[in-house]
């Protein structure tokens, strides 16, 4: 029994890993390929044509985590027994909502030309509502493979998608210096993505398999929503604070330093989050959660410890070699965003756990505290500074997730302590 449990524990640490290499390598293939792209950008394209499409994306981006609707984690927690009814009631369930989502979409580019008078923002804006008419049908393939612990298989195929449209986008605007030809890519790319799930796993709609509730799918659905809308906010109302108070030019090297000191260990969080998730729903025993909770916390610790104070030590020598001169000034803000490093991960780690206990109302209310201490705490640094702002918002951030992870550590050890005695 011991020798099993062993096993179980080094495949699960296993699979871990190879799941948080695949989207970190993903992640870094991206952004290598992007940044060219954006190279290609600046040289074919005026500001107020690059403008055009960066209002249409910015608008399509914003209503998409509308569509992250949060049905699919319970494909990921269900039983083998309950597993084709949840994916069932799931397959409906996105259908539905992402044409709601699109009638969304096309009343924003409705609002766009009638109000503001930016047509071609709002044709390109409509256009891409296509991009929902493909989602639905790769969504619950999606959430099965992570189910399956195919987490490299999600990551590769996530990848695929975004460097080809990188790609094309790079391609496009080389040949046809238009702002089209940075937002088409999304909507072609899109069939790529539904081809690549599908293949992937050859799920198919069961209309003799009944429907598990739809209630509670959606109840659960919706907090998860919350919960990534609440990020969305945080991550972007940030923006809006420094601006407010400290004016473009501040903001400017506030996004620079954000982008290079954060956003990568921010989005291999995020990505650290849906790789445990997996291994937290249905463990086989008390002592595997209790060890599977000890190694993740650990190897999270670790990695993210060691990310941070790379970022922090050796931003002084990457950041003039890499970024150039000019922004030598943004080192000590890269290097205060960097401690965000662990917090973030540890919020990605709490988060996943209270999904797997089927606790993700709660799991908003905290993303909650976190979204308004963050900023809160940046607007009373904003009033002294830049830096101060920065510090605000690490500290805040630190503060919120710091206190409710260890409310929620003490409360899962003690009912682990429980269950083992019964």
């Amino acid at each position: 029994m011991t020798i099993a449990t062993t096993d179980n524990q080094s495949s699960s640490a296993h699979s871990i890993m190879r799941g948080l290499l695949a989207f970190g390598s993903a992640e870094l293939a991206n952004r290598i390929v992007r940044i060219l792209v954006v190279i290609v950008i600046a040289r074919q394209l005026v500001p107020e044509l690059v403008g055009v499409a960066a209002l249409t994306l910015s608008l399509f981006e914003l209503i998409r985590v509308i569509a992250n609707i949060g049905v699919g984690q319970k494909i990921i927690a269900a039983s083998d027994q309950a597993l084709e009814s949840v994916c069932n009631a799931a397959y409906r369930i996105f259908w539905c909502w992402c044409m709601l989502v699109a009638a969304i979409q096309l009343i924003a580019a409705g609002a766009l030309f009638i109000f503001f008078d930016q047509g071609l923002a709002a044709q390109m804006l409509a256009v891409l509502c296509g991009v929902y008419f493909f989602m639905p049908g790769g969504l619950v393939q999606c959430f099965r493979l992570m189910r399956s612990k195919k987490l490299p298989t999600v990551a590769r195929i996530g990848a695929t998608q975004t460097i080809a449209d990188h790609l094309l986008t790079g391609l496009l605007v080389f040949f046809w210096p238009n702002p089209w030809a940075i937002v088409l890519p999304k909507l072609l790319t899109a069939p790529l993505w539904l081809i690549l799930m599908r293949r992937a796993e050859s799920w198919s709609f069961d209309p003799g398999s009944a429907p598990a509730p739809y209630r509670d799918m959606l109840n659960f659905g919706a907090a998860i929503l919350v919960t990534d809308i609440l990020l969305a906010l945080r991550n972007n109302l940030d923006k809006l604070i420094i601006s407010a108070f400290l004016g473009v030019s501040a903001l400017g090297s506030y996004y620079f330093a954000f982008n290079a000191g954060i956003g990568i260990v921010g989005a291999l969080a995020t990505a650290f989050g849906t790789v445990i998730y997996p291994h937290l729903c249905n463990p086989d025993g008390h002592r595997q959660s209790k060890d599977m909770m000890q190694y993740i916390i650990a190897a999270a610790l670790l990695i993210f410890g060691m990310l941070t104070a790379a970022q922090f030590f050796l931003a002084p020598i990457y950041v003039p070699l890499i970024f150039g001169a000019q922004w030598v000034h943004a080192i000590p803000l890269i290097q205060i965003l960097s401690l965000a490093g662990i917090p973030l991960a540890m919020g990605a780690i709490a988060s996943a756990y209270l999904r797997a206990i089927d606790r993700a109302s709660l799991d908003a209310w905290c993303g909650l505290c976190v979204c308004i201490l963050a900023l809160v705490a940046m607007g009373i640094g904003a009033q002294s500074g830049l830096i101060e702002a920065a510090t605000g918002w690490v500290l805040g951030t630190t503060m919120a997730v710091g206190t409710y992870t260890l409310i929620l550590a003490i409360k899962s050890q003690l009912n682990l302590k429980e269950k083992a005695h019964v």
